[in-house]
């Protein structure tokens, strides 16, 4: 990866820190592949039973008139409609995995044309598709976009400011990971300090997206983009949003922009759990909501929360007295058909290594060397496990969004969500499932908003019908 990019100063510096983080975070397993692909199995069929255990939830019943019911509601709305804007920053790659059969037809008219005297583009959209993709899913004219960028380092990824007029509002939409580069962001995941003014506590935030904030802030403050925007529409009021690297990047910059724009708004769709620290998160809760669909892994995605996953891993297959070709076989089936949890003793049986006759990693994949992560197995509490890296939240207020009904069902079948607000302790550990990457992406985000937004309508107008006829 490193000759693959260019070798300045600031990116020897992201490839010694990613480095660094990987040997720390590896360095004290010895485990193959197929330990951990058995490992993730059993805890997903431990998760399900826990699930399967715990108490159906209480549900409150509101009125459709409820402050509660109203404030989601609203809510909603508003992030369907920034999910589009955050779903066409992807450019025509996602455009056309949404639009198989329709989208090479109507992007083929205008990708070849040029129209660089319409607009001004900044980095490489040489053919027009990136940019023609935008105006076919945010419905814009050419003349409403102050600036596009499609310029991507690392710690520098591309964005467009746009006016929307349906919501009167200069908006903001930052991409996600699209490139090896964004990957590279997306790993510099250290603590960097970001001093807020009038927020006490510590303020520390993601690396990656904290330099990736800077810089658009930077391009928006000091080259005047915004300046430009708010002279066109001097009444409209800022909306940042963005999925994925682009949330989290989002949210760290409308923290920086709040100061000059205290009535700023910020859809943060998907955003890594490791982004904020505890004030920063609290300090945002006032202007950011977070978007989270179902068991996605990047809002539960921090340092802290892979040292949890990895020593739960540990502790599944030390405990566990079960071939390990049966495990995988089992496991495998379960993923694809369902089915009852297997009954495996593992970490829930309170069961010690020392204690079994023929454990999972057998004598061929025995640990080499002596490692803290293997000890003391027994506590939660012990030294092992207590916590090296410091604690990182999910930005603002959550809104999170599951599926209505059994967890499994055919391909057929129409799927129903439901939303509800939840908080950033709800996402502190790890779920493993076959939708944890699926639940990520974009267009599965956009698709359940549109569902319940448009179910939403459906309900106001039968009430509506209703209190008419009475």
């Amino acid at each position: 990866m490193c000759y693959c990019l260019c070798q300045c100063p600031s990116h020897r510096a992201a490839f010694s820190s990613i480095a660094q983080l990987f040997s720390g975070f590896f360095s004290d397993t010895d485990l193959v592949p197929s330990d951990i692909a058995a490992g993730l199995a059993l805890l997903h069929q431990e998760q399900d039973k826990m699930e399967q255990s715990r108490d159906p939830s209480v549900i409150v019943s509101h009125s459709p008139s409820s402050p509660i019911v109203k404030d989601l509601e609203a809510e909603l709305e508003k992030a369907a409609h920034c999910m589009q804007f955050a779903a066409a920053a992807y450019g025509w790659p996602l455009y056309i995995f949404s639009n198989l059969l329709t989208g090479p037809c109507k992007l083929s008219g205008d990708c070849c044309r040029s129209r660089a005297a319409e607009y001004e583009v900044v980095g490489g959209d040489h053919l027009g598709c990136h940019f023609s993709s935008i105006l076919q899913t945010t419905g814009l004219q050419y003349r409403d976009f102050i600036y596009v960028s499609f310029h991507n380092q690392i710690y520098e990824i591309p964005f467009f400011v746009a006016l929307d007029h349906k919501k009167e509002a200069v908006l903001v939409a930052v991409r996600g990971t699209l490139s090896l580069k964004d990957v590279l962001t997306d790993l510099s995941a250290e603590c960097e300090n970001l001093p807020i003014e009038g927020v006490s506590g510590a303020c520390y935030a993601h690396k990656g997206m904290c330099q990736a904030a800077g810089y658009i802030y930077k391009k928006l403050v000091n080259d005047g983009i915004l300046n430009q925007a708010f002279s066109i529409a001097p009444e409209y009021k800022l909306v940042i949003t963005g999925h994925s690297l682009g949330a989290g990047t989002a949210a760290l910059l409308a923290i920086l922009l709040r100061s000059s724009f205290p009535t700023l708004q910020c859809y943060s769709f998907s955003p890594p759990g490791g982004l904020l620290s505890k004030a920063l998160a609290d300090y945002s809760k006032d202007f950011v909501v977070s978007v989270v669909l179902g068991k996605d892994l990047v809002p539960r995605l921090s340092i802290p929360n892979m040292e949890d996953l990895k020593r739960r891993i540990l502790k599944m297959v030390s405990n566990c007295n079960k071939p390990k070709y049966r495990i995988l076989l089992q496991g495998c089936w379960y993923e694809l058909f369902g089915g009852s949890p297997d009954d495996f003793p593992t970490e829930m049986d309170d069961r010690r290594a020392q204690e079994l006759s023929h454990p999972l990693l057998g004598e061929e994949s025995l640990i080499i060397r002596p490692s803290s992560s293997y000890q003391s197995f027994a506590s939660d509490d012990s030294p092992a496990h207590t916590a090296t890296h410091l604690p990182l939240f999910l930005p603002g207020r959550v809104l999170h969004i599951t599926e209505d009904g059994p967890s499994r069902r055919s391909c057929f079948s129409q799927v129903r969500y439901r939303a509800e607000w939840s908080n950033e302790m709800a996402f502190r550990s790890i779920l493993i499932s076959p939708k944890m990457l699926t639940d990520h992406m974009p267009d599965a985000v956009l698709r359940a908003l549109n569902s319940l937004t448009s179910e939403s309508t459906k309900s106001c107008l039968l009430i509506c019908t209703f209190n008419y006829l009475i």
